[in-house]
């Protein structure tokens, strides 16, 4: 329940009251969406670390005393990792105070003490910390932490006797210390960065500055500014790690109360230095600027535990990673991680599809929100005060619902790669909303050219102040007032103009509104070209949508990462797209979409909790196929046809040299369970099992895409003697053929002709390729014998098919009945 739990952390952050276990209302409508989570969330210890809580949690005391073990510990291994960083932070001070007073200093008196200010004595504070509570815990083994290289190990005292709260106490106590430290810390980092630039022995010395670590003295190498930085994130963490030793102390040891007053001052003292960094919070850059907020929002950060929900802010410098926590009434914002923007390289690509297992999780949670919005509208009928507290349940309950998709459901994800060797990965909700972030982050990375340390304290605290998004983009929370549109969403994308390149090009279109149903669909991959058509139309189940979101992407020859060349959003009114087409020309960039759409309203049945699983194409009618695609062209069809044109039309005996079978064979697999799948596998493999597998395809399909039916017809067509007599027979029984056979059929019949055109070269005439594919595309019926016969009406059929002149072009979709609107 750990994520379930963060979610409703997230809710109580953007001033909404997570629904309470003593006021669960239909509590059957959720009792199954998070039973099993635990069996396929990992969890992570970033949801597990404190948030000052007013109680500690309720354990055994046996419990909580060895929890507590496990928690002083790691302080002691800490202190003395940090105190091995202090040491070799100040290394260097002696000799820059003796080099200060020579005739080529390299940092002035004044400087040295500036850089180095309060650092001893903070090693002096966490030195005599360090060595009193090692004498605490281990009485027998006292040990100078300045002659202490490895970790500590330590062997768990009894607990129950052992009191530390008065060291914690004294300790607390003597931060003062660190208020010296942080008022002066960007002072000290600006200097150190000036001295950088200007002179080679200071920046040789500040780059490689090394420490120990670990009991095998392992070497860790630190900049300068690195070690400057890590009193003020040691700062940060002292409150969080009195409150874990709190919270696992027993109520009634003897530190309790100690430790309960330390935490106390602790806070205060954090809280404090909070309010006194506000004023920083801009901080001004070398070369003149100040530190601004250019883009904030809510994303998913992956990591090895899990992802999480978080809020991410794009500074001026640098891109900062915030979990919204609350402390009491106040809300606040805990530092996750930060990223520089010099250099920052980004990598997008589409998630995966999950395991049918995590589908079938994901369906539940939608077909339960949409239980509880359907409750939430009956509630909502009635109109009486009475059943006010009941809507209010409802309606916190599917917040949380909503929130725990926004969190799982398979998305975009944007992979951020620093020169630190540090990297991120964000999923974000949409296409469109990762393109509008790539965007922004190339642009200000494109105009930053420093690193600059950032007070990361004073900045994750002004975050509550600075942020420009206040919640997460849960559309049940948002404003019904203006119209919105529930039941089937009609787009058939056409075709698009203006593209610099050649590319093979594929249109994503997104709806917003509940997340009852798939919002994110795409078109088929274009041939490659520089004016795509599609024809093609997907359909959206929506309720509450009122924004269309377009996102046109392009796919190179050279095979690197797809690239978005533009977007658009369009209003969507009910009014003027009701029950018709309305043919739409929109602007994404410098390219032009051309597309349909229709609105029909009606009542939306329950989302089906069953997996996504793809249909099989192959051994399946073609008529059946086409209608599962929306189009009069099956995409396997298409696809392979623009493939087999792009780099086989050279290719000698192309369609008559088979490919490898094992190739074959994976590509119909691919086509049956992953079309995006099947059409990466066909940029890669041998254009001669590309070939293959679309000779296939209608080889297995269960009735010929000439019916045996009009074999007969055909055949007596043949026996015409006069040619123009005998063509035009030909093509008015093409013409009664069913749509989705004769312009599949149509589409071909122009591929090969554009293949026989390149005889020269790949020696397929029209007459060897109608010898390949007649015997695949006509049948004859099951009473005749004569195969010879068989076989050359076959191939004569397609031959002159083939030879037609006035061969009709193919249609991709069905003609649609519009009104044209230039927008």
């Amino acid at each position: 329940m750990e994520l379930y739990m963060e979610a409703v952390e997230y809710l109580k952050g953007c001033g909404i009251s997570p629904v309470t276990e003593d006021e669960i209302v239909d509590s059957e409508l959720l009792q199954d969406v998070f039973t099993d989570e635990a069996e396929w969330v990992s969890q992570s210890p970033l949801q597990t670390e404190p948030f000052l809580p007013t109680t500690p949690t309720t354990e055994s005391p046996d419990d909580l005393l060895q929890k507590r073990t496990v928690v002083l510990k790691g302080v002691l291994i800490s202190e003395e990792i940090y105190l091995t960083e202090l040491e070799t932070l100040l290394t260097p001070m002696k000799a820059l105070k003796a080099a200060a007073g020579t005739s080529q200093p390299v940092l002035s008196t004044k400087q040295v003490q500036t850089v180095f200010y309060q650092i001893p004595e903070l090693r002096d504070l966490h030195k005599d910390f360090f060595t009193s509570l090692r004498a605490r815990l281990q009485p027998d083994e006292v040990i100078d932490p300045g002659a202490q290289q490895g970790l500590v190990t330590v062997e768990a005292p009894v607990m129950q006797l052992l009191s530390v709260g008065d060291l914690f106490l004294k300790f607390v106590n003597q931060l003062g210390v660190y208020r010296g430290f942080i008022d002066n810390y960007e002072n000290a980092v600006e200097i150190v960065q000036k001295c950088m630039q200007s002179d080679q022995r200071f920046r040789t010395l500040a780059e490689s500055m090394m420490s120990s670590k670990g009991s095998d003295n392992v070497k860790t190498k630190y900049t300068f500014e690195a070690l400057l930085y890590k009193p003020l994130d040691r700062v940060m963490k002292t409150t969080l790690v009195l409150h874990d030793l709190w919270k696992h102390t027993p109520p009634d040891h003897p530190d309790s109360i100690t430790l309960q007053e330390a935490l106390r001052l602790s806070s205060s003292f954090l809280s404090g230095v909070n309010e006194r960094s506000q004023c920083k919070r801009s901080v001004k850059l070398s070369r003149g600027e100040r530190r601004q907020l250019i883009r904030d929002g809510f994303v998913v950060d992956v990591c090895e535990n899990g992802h999480y929900l978080r809020h991410l802010f794009l500074y001026t410098d640098m891109m900062l990673c915030a979990r919204l926590t609350t402390a009491g009434r106040q809300a606040q914002y805990r530092f996750c991680w930060y990223l520089p923007l010099v250099g920052l390289k980004l990598l997008w690509a589409a998630e995966h599809l999950p395991s049918s297992e995590y589908q079938v999780k994901i369906s539940k949670t939608r077909a339960k929100m949409y239980q509880l919005n359907q409750a939430l509208q009956q509630h909502m009928k009635g109109g009486k005060v009475s059943v006010s507290r009941a809507v209010d349940r409802l309606r916190r309950k599917l917040e949380e619902c909503e929130i725990w998709l926004l969190t799982n459901t398979p998305s975009v994800t944007l992979d951020l790669h620093s020169t630190s060797g540090k990297s991120h990965t964000m999923r974000l909700f949409s296409l469109y909303d990762l393109n509008e972030w790539k965007e922004a982050i190339e642009k200000q990375s494109g105009n930053c050219i420093e690193m600059v340390p950032p007070d990361l304290l004073s900045v994750t605290s002004s975050c509550i102040k600075l942020r420009m998004t206040q919640q997460p983009p849960l559309h049940c929370v948002q404003s019904n007032e203006s119209a919105h549109i529930c039941g089937s969403l009609y787009v058939m994308v056409h075709s698009a103009c203006g593209l610099q390149n050649l590319s093979s090009a594929y249109m994503c279109v997104e709806v917003d509104g509940f997340e009852f149903y798939d919002r994110r669909k795409q078109t088929c991959l274009s041939a490659f070209c520089v004016t795509p058509q599609w024809e093609e139309e997907l359909v959206f189940q929506v309720d509450g949508a009122q924004q269309l979101f377009l996102v046109l992407v392009s796919q190179y020859e050279n095979g690197t990462q797809d690239e978005i060349v533009g977007r658009a959003v369009l209003n969507l009114d009910p009014d003027n797209m009701l029950k018709k087409w309305k043919k739409i020309t929109c602007s994404l960039g410098q390219v032009d979409v051309t597309l349909s759409i229709k609105y029909m309203p009606h009542p939306l049945e329950p989302p089906s909790t069953a997996p996504l699983v793809q249909e099989p194409v192959f051994c399946v009618p073609i008529g059946q196929v086409a209608m599962q695609e929306s189009v009069l062209v099956p995409h396997i069809v298409r696809s392979c046809v623009e493939e087999v044109e792009r780099r086989g039309l050279n290719e000698e005996g192309i369609y008559r040299v088979s490919g490898v079978s094992s190739e074959i064979q994976a590509l119909k697999h691919a086509f049956n369970t992953n079309y995006r799948e099947a059409v990466s596998k066909l940029r890669t493999v041998d254009v001669n099992a590309v070939s293959g597998t679309l000779k296939l395809y209608f080889r297995e399909l269960p009735l010929p895409l000439i019916p045996s039916e009009y074999f007969k017809e055909l055949a007596d067509a043949l026996d015409i003697a006069d040619p123009y007599l005998r063509a035009d027979s030909m093509l008015t029984l093409l013409q009664t053929l069913p749509d989705v056979n004769r312009n599949t059929l149509l589409f071909l019949l122009h591929h090969l002709r554009r293949v026989a055109e390149r005889k020269e070269e790949n020696k397929m005439s029209l007459s060897n390729l109608a010898t390949v594919f007649g015997p695949s595309l006509l049948r004859p019926p099951v009473a005749r014998v004569d195969i010879s016969q068989e076989v050359e009406v076959q191939v004569q059929v397609i031959f002159l098919y083939l030879q037609c002149q006035n061969l009709p072009e193919a249609l991709l979709a069905k003609h649609l009945d519009f009104n044209e609107i230039e927008t």
